[in-house]
């Protein structure tokens, strides 16, 4: 496999020099994952990074959706392409990192998940039934799966409950009567799909009703859901684990430790951190899996002086309001079940006031969760903010504090947590960051809409902080689960370059083709500008999910038939009209390069910065993809590999829209950090000096420099004069244009060919 590029503190524990990851699913499975490991090799990779593996609900696309954790599924090729895959990545000397799902199982079809149709049938009584995170006390589970009017279709049909082409099991010795008799003796109750989000008597991943919780705080549910990847694991043919949404568990750091103990692999985790927060100190573990350099890394290209026409464009509430609103309504309609379940808990408080105090919590956290007593701060400042905005419920709200403080490993204190990251994901990824369009460039997860931009500093003391403290965590820059792209990210950040000219562009473009919801028709615009040429199909799907996620005319739940028919006709509206679409061609045209700049510039930093750097598949080419499941469609392999070969015989592409200039940054970093991962250690800035100082960004490591170009559209106005860049001590070499670099250049000259440069200290 490939060289460490760094060491675990506690013991030598491999990194990967870099991943690539690759959606593995039935049309893409274990076996095409194989055949595509040579040419993850040339390009330079250093792990292959897939999606879970285990058996996931039938048909599904992601795996995400787990129905059972003791093999390998049979739709991705079974056990024996997975055998495939690892003779395949150990051929070439690679590493093979896999995904891993703790939180929840997928229980949509009772029948695909063994330990759930168990629970179903036997109830308490089952040896399952302690592995679901269900509230028996309450009664028998709902199930909440019937349609208005619909309770008569039930049958008794080969000795299961079915309703349509759903079917459950039958408790021992009830089959007898009518179905409707026979449902009321067994251990759940089937029930009208909406008194899911108010009365679900299990706990859920997220307001999904079909994934259910699992309890792996019991070591004997731990075992039971983990014996199949750590056997992986400890024959050596997995070497690295990225944990999927830790934030669910009950006690994510004794999970990490428990995981810990059993895999001395690298171990990086899906942990949302809020701009200025720092992954628990106390977790055993490498790292994030890389919102938060996203955050950083991306803002730094969007220009600050777009803010007051993009704001005004807007014309929305500031995001704190708009974050607080989508919480509160998240709170009230989507998660209620989980509120009222908490509330039960609040000692000495009647359940609707307890409700309500929880509630507010839940909008005022300023992080997704607290990890009691780590993070105390950020419990007690979601208790000043809730007190602060509800002072009627201050007394509530003390009772509640002085609870969870007495016992923070308590339910009370376990279930506030577990459930606030719920709230703050749907309130402000899925809700707030569709209804606060000023710059979409900004909404994503791990974001800071309400920040426009990083500033340089910002980015590099980020960056050095990851070096010191969290050197073998995950960098990426576009994931399955990313709003949009890097590379339409890149070319929307452009937009705060030319605020006032699009302002006035989208107000006539709106006159003469407009949507009737103003934040979903200027996110429309942005969106049509940053992923063109992209078809109306594309883009119709694209805002139908995201007028439903915004929840401000219709939703999944509740529709606006005629809003959504007028949301899904508008983008062939617009690509029909002859003189609208040649304006925003035009319009595009003004930001392709420039936003081809920030794109390379962008994937620079990030995969010669601190941490392990992350290739989403198929983005070494340009990527104009929106949120999933758009960014999860076929990549052309075929087309990448022919453009590698050429790169690989000294072709220097130009920037063009064959992405050719991209792919090749991607190749001579990611082969560079693989060959001489020595190279890639320490950090700290480079400034550059003269006039156009500002749209150089530039940094050392330990024999690599990085230099990228920043806000181009400025710096195309007035060039780069005489600025010029000062460089360590020693011989240094452009390994872009293979060019020799003196030890103070003129920018101009360093960035004449591509508007980045990296360049690797001579080898005496």
């Amino acid at each position: 496999m490939s060289t460490a590029s760094e060491s675990d503190a506690a013991s030598a524990v491999w990194v990967p020099s870099s991943t690539y990851r690759v959606q593995v699913r039935p049309g893409f499975d274990l076996s095409d994952t194989a055949a595509l490991v040579p040419y993850l090799d040339r390009l330079g990779v250093g792990a292959v990074y897939t999606s879970p593996l285990l058996t996931a609900a039938p048909g599904s696309t992601h795996g995400y959706d787990v129905v059972d954790p003791t093999r390998v599924s049979p739709e991705l090729g079974g056990e024996q392409a997975r055998r495939r895959l690892v003779a395949a990545v150990r051929e070439v000397g690679l590493g093979l990192v896999v995904d891993l799902v703790p939180n929840h199982m997928s229980v949509e079809v009772p029948a695909a998940n063994p330990w759930w149709w168990d629970v179903l049938a036997r109830g308490r009584e089952s040896r399952y039934a302690a592995y679901f995170d269900i509230d028996f006390a309450r009664g028998p589970i709902l199930l909440p799966v019937l349609g208005d009017g619909d309770g008569g279709a039930l049958e008794v049909r080969d000795g299961k409950l079915a309703y349509h082409d759903h079917e459950f099991p039958l408790a021992p010795r009830t089959e007898r009567g009518t179905p409707d008799e026979v449902h009321e003796r067994q251990h759940y109750r089937l029930v009208h799909w909406r008194r899911g989000d108010t009365e679900l008597t299990y706990r859920r991943f997220f307001d999904i009703t079909s994934l259910a919780a699992v309890r792996v705080e019991d070591p004997a549910v731990f075992e039971a859901t983990h014996a199949e990847v750590l056997r992986w694991v400890e024959a050596g043919e997995v070497d690295g684990l990225r944990i999927d949404h830790p934030d669910g568990l009950r006690d994510p750091g004794g999970y990490f430790r428990r995981l810990r103990s059993r895999a001395g692999c690298w171990l990086v985790v899906e942990k949302i951190l809020a701009a200025g927060e720092s992954l628990p100190a106390s977790w055993p573990v490498h790292g994030t899996t890389g919102y938060d350099a996203l955050r950083q890394v991306c803002g730094v290209f969007v220009d600050p002086a777009g803010e007051p026409a993009l704001t005004e464009l807007a014309a929305t509430p500031p995001f704190g309001v708009v974050r607080a609103r989508c919480r509160r309504l998240v709170t009230e309609r989507s998660l209620v079940a989980e509120m009222c379940r908490i509330a039960a808990l609040v000692p000495g408080v009647p359940v609707e006031a307890a409700r309500e105090a929880v509630a507010e919590l839940m909008v005022a956290f300023p992080v997704y969760r607290s990890y009691l007593p780590e993070g105390l701060a950020h419990w007690s400042a979601a208790v000043d903010r809730a007190r602060a905005a509800r002072p009627d419920l201050a007394d509530v709200l003390s009772t509640v504090d002085h609870a969870v403080r007495e016992d923070p490993h308590g339910e009370l204190a376990t279930r506030i947590q577990q459930t606030s990251g719920m709230v703050v994901a749907k309130g402000d990824e899925d809700t707030a960051c569709y209804r606060y369009p000023r710059l979409t460039a900004l909404n994503e997860v791990g974001g800071a809409p309400d920040r426009f931009g990083v500033p340089p500093a910002e980015l590099h003391a980020g960056a050095a902080a990851r070096e010191a403290g969290w050197p073998a965590g995950m960098t990426a820059l576009s994931t399955h689960d990313t709003k949009r792209s890097e590379d339409v990210r890149a070319r929307i950040a452009v937009l705060a370059e030319l605020a006032p000219e699009f302002a006035t562009a989208v107000r006539r473009w709106s006159a003469r083709r407009g949507l009737p919801e103003p934040t979903l028709e200027l996110l429309a615009w942005q969106s049509l500008v940053g992923a063109w040429p992209i078809s109306p199909e594309r883009l119709s799907a694209y805002l139908d999910k995201a007028a439903k996620e915004a929840k401000v005319r219709t939703s999944w739940v509740d529709h606006d038939e005629e809003f959504e028919a007028a949301v899904r006709s508008w983008p062939a509206d617009v690509l029909g009209d002859p003189g609208l679409r040649a304006e925003v061609e035009e319009f595009v045209e003004r930001v392709r390069m420039p936003g081809w700049s920030n794109a390379l510039g962008q994937k620079l930093l990030q995969l010669a910065g601190p941490g392990v750097p992350d290739v989403y598949q198929g983005t070494e080419l340009w990527d104009l993809s929106l949120v999933d499941p758009d960014n999860r469609r076929p990549v052309d392999f075929a087309r990448r590999a022919e453009l590698l070969a050429r790169l690989e015989s000294g072709w220097l592409p130009e920037v063009d829209d064959t992405g050719a200039a991209k792919l090749h940054v991607v190749r001579t970093v990611l082969r560079l950090r693989r060959a001489r991962p020595e190279l890639f250690t320490c950090y700290r800035p480079l400034p550059a000096d003269g006039p156009a100082a500002a749209h150089v960004l530039a940094f050392a490591r330990d024999g690599v420099v990085a230099v990228a170009t920043r806000l181009p559209v400025g710096l195309a106005r007035t060039g780069w004069r005489d600025t010029v860049l000062a460089l360590p001590p020693g011989g240094w070499r452009d390994h872009l244009t293979h060019r020799a670099v003196p030890g103070l250049v003129p920018v101009a000259e360093l960035l004449s060919r591509y508007p980045v440069a990296l360049l690797a200290r001579e080898e005496s």
